[in-house]
């Protein structure tokens, strides 16, 4: 995708950097286009033009936090790079800012097929930029051959998002042994695709 320049990429910054403060102070449901116009200090008309609707500017939101994340660890070794990405997700959900963004978004998916797809595209892209960890580990024979990168990936932060969403914190620890499990699992050919 081809990143806007100058004027529009400015206001489009300005446009996604107060979406993302409307999300985590009042959530999803309390989204209003004007606000949002009014918070970014641009012109109503700019942002109904640009995004048309709250789920779209929330999908542009997570798209660009998504080319925003940090990018992969390589830390030489399957566990290692497991535990980067899983104390990635945690301190992102532990975030004050962020941790509330997210959890808005994730309760507006449950009921908002728009805001459902836009947080699916998000984590596609970031389990995709993981992915390649447990691909290395493989060739290092951390796994075995076979192995769903992406589902390890995966494995690493669900945990992290049920603490999360069941009791409203994260302990540090969950981060650790998500990442410990996953690494386990792995090399024991849990995660090896059946055809």
């Amino acid at each position: 995708m081809t990143r806007p320049g100058g004027r529009t990429a400015r206001v489009r910054a300005q446009v996604l950097r107060a979406t993302g403060d409307a999300l985590a102070e009042q959530g999803f449901a309390h989204l209003d286009l004007a606000d949002i116009a009014r918070r970014a200090d641009v012109g109503k008309t700019t942002v109904y033009r640009r995004w048309g609707s709250v789920t779209a500017l929330v999908a542009d939101l997570l798209i660009d936090m998504a080319e925003e994340s940090s990018p992969r660890s390589d830390t030489g070794s399957l566990l290692g790079d497991l535990r980067a990405n899983a104390d990635l997700v945690l301190r992102t959900l532990t975030d004050p800012r962020q941790g509330r963004l997210f959890t808005s978004i994730i309760a507006a998916a449950t009921c908002d097929v728009q805001a459902a797809e836009a947080l699916h595209g998000f984590y596609a892209t970031r389990v995709a930029e993981w992915a390649p960890c447990v691909e290395r580990a493989i060739e290092r024979g951390e796994a075995p051959e076979g192995t769903d990168a992406q589902a390890v990936i995966r494995a690493v932060s669900a945990p992290l998002y049920y603490h999360l969403l069941t009791t409203g914190r994260i302990d540090p620890s969950v981060a650790d042994q998500a990442a410990t499990a996953a690494a386990v699992a792995a090399r024991a050919g849990v995660f090896v695709c059946q055809d």
